[in-house]
């Protein structure tokens, strides 16, 4: 049995699915309220972009009020990972090194940072030595 993958959210549904992962579940007003001021969208195209990403199992729809409420299919973490492994594969050939190596090359981290990649590096080694 093949396991279900939602599709790779483009930037609009991104902005969409942050409000959703802040907020939690929200009417397709209330996200709106939430990006109007910062992008300028209008209602009807976070309606339309809500009701696709339903479609694309991005989100679920509850319709069981008037106004439909909507929440993320997948947690941030489940998206970012998926997100991550469709670049890890097209982009780096699957080489997690080659992408690590890349990330840190293009910004700068910072020593909470690289103390905190330490500390997941050990972890993933089985513990600090």
């Amino acid at each position: 049995m093949k396991k279900f993958k939602a599709p790779k959210p483009t930037d609009a549904e991104l902005a969409i699915l942050r409000v959703l992962w802040r907020r939690g579940p929200r009417t397709v007003r209330q996200v709106w309220e939430e990006l109007s001021p910062a992008q300028g969208t209008g209602y009807t195209t976070v309606l339309k972009l809500m009701q696709i990403m339903a479609g694309k199992g991005l989100v679920r729809r509850d319709e069981s009020a008037r106004s439909h409420v909507y929440q993320p299919s997948l947690s941030e973490d489940q998206t970012q990972r998926q997100v991550v492994g469709h670049l890890l594969e097209r982009v780096f050939a699957g080489s997690a090194p080659r992408l690590v190596m890349q990330a840190l090359a293009a910004k700068k981290a910072t020593p909470a940072e690289l103390a905190e990649i330490r500390r997941l590096l050990d972890e993933l080694e089985g513990g600090p030595r």
